[in-house]
């Protein structure tokens, strides 16, 4: 009918709707997990960091922390990314692939499922070696070179790139598109991996302000949020380097002093 919606449009937003609640909850739900804790008061982690620090962590309290990493990430990066799956759901559907949508989220999340794997290992090493007391740098040197990294690190091109493919979906799933379920897992693997490629640093700095600091894992996740949706800020790159750099020469001067 003309200048009316097709059967289509109707399908397609009523499936936009589904995903986005989709992600609310998931998002929801992860926050709901870090704001009772992340298990850190069940009964496998109620010793003292200092006692871990001194005999190493137990199978349950490494595999809690791994857990706690990988919601911590799903909560702080999803948001990011639903922009991403949105426009991935919405050509697939046009594709009549109706299951890929959960295929990419799954790809994307088994990323940060790898970086979490990674970052409780050296949350482990780092307590052995007593630079963390657990969940944050006792350190100013360690502290102010992963500041100094991160600040860095904003400026290069490698973050250039992976950024750029995080700030444009359409170019994205144009460029990358594979048709089917396994398609779609690869693509949120991809799209994982720059992903990652963006945020590890800005990830690594939550030993600074602490591993289960919510105030600070918020206002990481904001500006990683505000850095992806909004690309016409061109200056935050580099007003953020400058005051991580700054903030991390402090930290080391004070080290060494």
């Amino acid at each position: 009918m003309a200048g009316g919606i097709s059967p289509l449009e109707r399908l397609l937003h009523r499936d936009q709707v589904l995903v986005a609640i989709g992600l609310a909850t998931v998002t929801l739900l992860s926050w709901g997990y870090l704001l009772t804790g992340a298990g850190m008061e069940m009964p496998a982690m109620s010793a003292p960091m200092q006692t871990a620090q001194a005999s190493g962590w137990s199978p349950a309290q490494t595999g809690l922390m791994f857990i706690m990493w990988w919601v911590m990430m799903v909560a702080m990066m999803l948001p990011s990314a639903a922009p991403m799956i949105l426009l991935f759901s919405s050509v697939a559907k046009r594709a009549s692939r109706r299951a890929s949508t959960s295929f990419f989220v799954s790809g994307y999340i088994l990323v940060w499922g790898g970086f979490s794997v990674v970052a409780t290992l050296m949350q482990w090493q780092l307590t052995q070696i007593g630079l963390l007391d657990g969940m944050r740098a006792n350190s100013q040197m360690l502290a102010g070179l992963l500041l100094l990294v991160a600040g860095i690190y904003q400026l290069t091109p490698a973050k250039s790139a992976c950024l750029k493919h995080c700030q444009s979906p359409l170019q994205f799933v144009t460029g990358h598109w594979r048709p089917g379920p396994r398609g779609a897992l690869l693509m949120g693997l991809q799209h994982g991996g720059y992903c990652l490629g963006c945020c590890w640093a800005l990830m690594a700095l939550l030993f600074v302000g602490g591993v289960m600091n919510l105030a600070w894992i918020g206002a990481l996740a904001a500006y990683v949020l505000i850095e992806k949706a909004i690309p016409q800020w061109r200056y935050t790159g580099a007003v953020s380097a400058s005051l991580l750099i700054t903030a991390g020469a402090v930290l080391l001067a004070l080290a060494v002093s």
